[in-house]
């Protein structure tokens, strides 16, 4: 039986996540997702799971059985949960050292549904192409385990690495940018933030914005607006960014 509903509220239940989810009243939980179940959070049969393809579909039920090859889920109720209101899109410059996985974790776990990794004219960090595969990879791990922790039904899309150009493409086809930058008049409590379609939140390098890009995002239609009168690091700026437009949107 398959309903239409949003995620019940969190039960303690965790959450697996399988590329496809076969039909059927048992499924399989194996490879790394089983053995973790079965060996570090040792679950038994008749505990309560939710087994999830990642894009909104969600199986519950319990464990009917533990083993080498994983778990045996008995399925009692498919749920179908839709993608909330408005679509969030973090287009988020690339942190120096190990900060771009933390960044990725935190906008996850505040709801993003896709995040763009952005080439800015000053970022630290530099994927050389022999290793863009590789971070943008890094990036979709960290998404992936974000969504299992936070138990969400979606896990948000990595795009691929953007330039510039591409980042004014993302900012023209929304129905609201903003662009942090700490030197803007604007808040953004203050931005009018629609309840449906696509705002794009663009977070700049730890060297800042050039006036270059600036000038490039307000002509693709996009806001500066500054979160407060801390700088925040270009890590945490795009989740408390997502929290103040949820707070009026999703949240409300």
């Amino acid at each position: 039986m398959s309903t239409e509903a949003r995620l019940p509220e969190l039960d303690g239940a965790p959450l697996f996540l399988l590329d496809e989810l076969p039909e059927g009243a048992e499924l399989l939980v194996g490879g790394p997702e089983g053995r973790h179940a079965v060996d570090v959070l040792r679950l038994t049969p008749g505990e309560r799971v939710r087994v999830g393809d990642g894009r909104g579909t969600i199986a519950e039920g319990e464990v009917a059985a533990a083993g080498p090859d994983g778990l045996r889920v008995r399925v009692e109720t498919r749920l179908e949960v839709p993608r909330p209101e408005p679509r969030l899109v973090l287009v988020q410059a690339l942190p120096k050292g190990d900060r771009g996985p933390l960044a990725v974790e935190l906008a996850t776990e505040l709801g993003v549904d896709r995040i763009v990794p952005w080439a800015a004219s000053r970022c630290v960090t530099r994927w050389r192409e022999d290793r863009i595969a590789k971070g943008v990879a890094k990036w979709r791990s960290a998404a992936h385990a974000a969504s299992k922790q936070s138990r969400r039904a979606r896990v948000p899309e990595v795009a691929d690495l953007a330039s510039t150009r591409d980042v004014c493409g993302e900012l023209a086809e929304a129905d609201l940018g903003i662009v942090l930058h700490e030197q803007a008049r604007a808040r953004i409590s203050t931005v009018e933030v629609p309840g449906r379609g696509t705002v794009v939140i663009v977070v700049g390098p730890e060297g800042g914005l050039t006036d270059g890009e600036v000038l490039a995002f307000r002509a693709a239609g996009a806001e500066p607006a500054r979160l407060g009168p801390e700088v925040l690091r270009t890590s945490t700026a795009g989740a408390a960014a997502l929290a103040a437009v949820s707070l009026r949107t999703r949240w409300a």
